[in-house]
């Protein structure tokens, strides 16, 4: 009879054992579950962000076919390129040097 009872003890807490154990498991499945839907959910909008933002380079910078046969007008663009250049360049210059005053005025 002291057997019995050992053994049956053992039995159910073993099946105690193994509901608590299926329960975590069916928990943790969900949560992933859910997790991967998120994921699958944020990578559909970065694909949808990443065709835009490439449909939207391809046409901001349509750049022209360099024509080298004639080298007066690819001096000539050239020109006109390191004058764009040199503005830009004067532009972040002047932003630059804005900023640093903007700093120096809150710290002095």
């Amino acid at each position: 009879m002291l057997w019995f009872t050992v053994w049956t003890v053992l039995v159910l807490a073993t099946l105690v054992g193994a509901f608590f154990l299926g329960r975590h498991l069916y928990r943790s499945g969900r949560a992933l579950a859910a997790a991967v839907a998120r994921a699958s959910d944020v990578m559909a909008e970065l694909a949808e962000r990443t065709s835009e933002l490439t449909e939207a380079a391809q046409d901001a910078v349509h750049l022209a076919p360099v024509e080298l046969a004639d080298p007066a007008a690819a001096r000539a663009r050239l020109a006109e390129t390191a004058v764009a250049t040199e503005r830009r360049r004067a532009a972040k210059g002047a932003r630059r040097e804005a900023t640093f005053r903007r700093w120096r005025s809150f710290s002095h």
